[in-house]
C-alpha cells in the first residue's frame, strides 16, 4: 500500500484507510466482527484508522483490538459531535475538549492520540479557545497533531490566521465529504486546503454506496444495504442525474478494464491534496476490495472526461 504524507505533519499514512463508524455504530458490529475486519486492514496494508468518540463502541472497540499493533499505526480520532439527546456532550470548549480527550485514550487503551479532529464547527465556542486547548493537548503529550471536518473555507482561513498570530499549531488534515457525485468543496475548500499546506480526507468516497455498483436504477436497494435501511440516503444520492453520471462512469471504467470502484478511489488519488481515502467496511472482504481499488493512474485526458460526465455537479 503506498503512503502519504498528511498536510506538514510526520504522519505517513495508506492511501486507502479504515473509517470505523461501523463498529458499534451504523451497522452496529460486535467486537468479534470488528476484530476481523481491523485484522485484514493490518493484513492489506492499511495503517490508517479513523474513528470519533461519537461512533458508538468504535473506540473500545478499537482499545481492545490494537494492542501491540497500536505502534505502528496511524490513529485518528474526533471530538465535538452530539453524544447524547441532551446535547450535554458535545461542543468545542475548552473543558470539554481536556475532558473528551481522556475519555477517548481511556477507551482507545493507549496514551496519545495521533490525529484529533474537530468533528464539526461550533458556534459557540471561539476558535482560538479550542486551538489553545488542543495545544494543551500537544504540549501534553496526548495528542500529536491536529485536524478538522466539516468546516467552511471561512472558518479554515480563520483557524489558520489565529494559529499563525499566536504560535499555535495548525490544522493539518479537513475532512470533508467529497466523491465523484459530490464535488461541492472543488470550489472554495480545496484551494483553501492546498493555500495552507493541508491535506484532504474524504469521508463518503462511495456516496454511501451509490459508487459501489451494487445498486440499480429502478430496482429497489437489497435488504440490509444502507439505502434499505435509510431511505432518506437514497432520496439524497440516487436522484436521477447522479443514476445518468453513475451510468456513464460504470460505461468509463468498463471501457478501460477497471470498476467503478476503482474508479472512485483512483479519481480522489488522483488529487495530490488528498492524504487518505476513507472507507468503511461491515466484512474482511470489502477492506480487502478498497484496498486494491486505488491504484488506476488516471491520465490528463481520462481526468477530462470524468470532468464532463460529473461537470454538473
Amino acid at each position: 500500500m503506498n503512503k502519504r504524507r498528511l498536510g506538514k505533519s510526520d504522519l505517513e499514512v495508506s492511501e486507502i484507510g479504515l473509517g470505523c463508524n461501523n463498529f458499534g455504530y451504523v451497522k452496529a458490529l460486535d467486537v468479534n466482527e470488528t476484530r476481523r475486519i481491523v485484522h485484514r486492514a493490518f493484513d492489506c496494508g492499511i495503517n490508517f484508522f479513523d474513528t470519533s468518540d461519537s461512533y458508538g463502541d468504535s473506540e473500545e472497540f478499537l482499545g481492545q483490538i490494537l494492542g501491540n499493533h497500536r505502534p505502528r499505526i496511524v490513529l485518528a480520532t474526533k471530538f465535538g459531535s452530539q453524544l447524547d439527546s441532551e446535547g450535554k456532550k458535545k461542543g468545542a470548549s475548552r473543558n470539554y475538549i481536556l475532558s473528551a480527550v481522556d475519555a477517548s485514550l481511556s477507551r482507545l487503551k493507549t496514551e496519545w492520540i495521533d490525529l484529533y479532529q474537530l468533528h464539526r464547527p461550533d458556534p459557540d465556542t471561539p476558535m482560538e479557545e479550542t486551538l489553545r486547548a488542543l495545544e494543551q493537548l500537544i504540549q501534553q503529550g496526548k495528542v500529536r497533531y491536529i485536524g478538522c471536518s466539516n468546516l467552511s473555507a471561512e472558518q479554515l482561513a480563520e483557524a489558520e490566521e489565529i494559529s499563525a498570530r499566536l504560535g499555535l499549531h495548525h490544522f493539518v488534515t479537513s475532512q470533508d465529504e467529497y466523491s465523484l457525485v459530490v464535488r461541492g468543496i472543488e470550489k472554495e475548500h480545496l484551494p483553501a486546503i492546498e493555500k495552507f499546506g493541508m491535506s484532504q480526507l474524504p469521508y463518503f468516497p462511495l456516496a454511501s454506496g451509490l459508487l459501489t455498483g451494487k445498486y440499480k436504477r429502478q430496482q429497489e436497494p437489497t435488504p440490509g444495504t444502507r439505502f434499505a435501511e435509510k431511505p432518506a440516503l437514497g432520496q439524497r444520492y440516487a436522484t436521477p442525474e447522479n443514476w445518468e453520471k453513475v451510468h456513464k462512469l460504470t460505461e468509463f471504467a468498463s471501457r478501460h478494464g477497471h470498476t467503478l470502484l476503482e474508479l472512485a478511489f483512483s479519481w480522489l488519488l488522483s488529487h495530490k491534496v488528498v492524504g487518505s481515502v476513507i472507507a468503511g467496511a461491515t466484512k474482511p472482504e470489502q477492506v480487502e476490495s478498497n484496498s486494491k481499488a486505488g491504484n488506476w493512474k488516471l491520465r490528463r485526458e481520462e481526468l477530462e472526461e470524468i470532468d464532463r460526465i460529473t461537470a454538473s455537479d
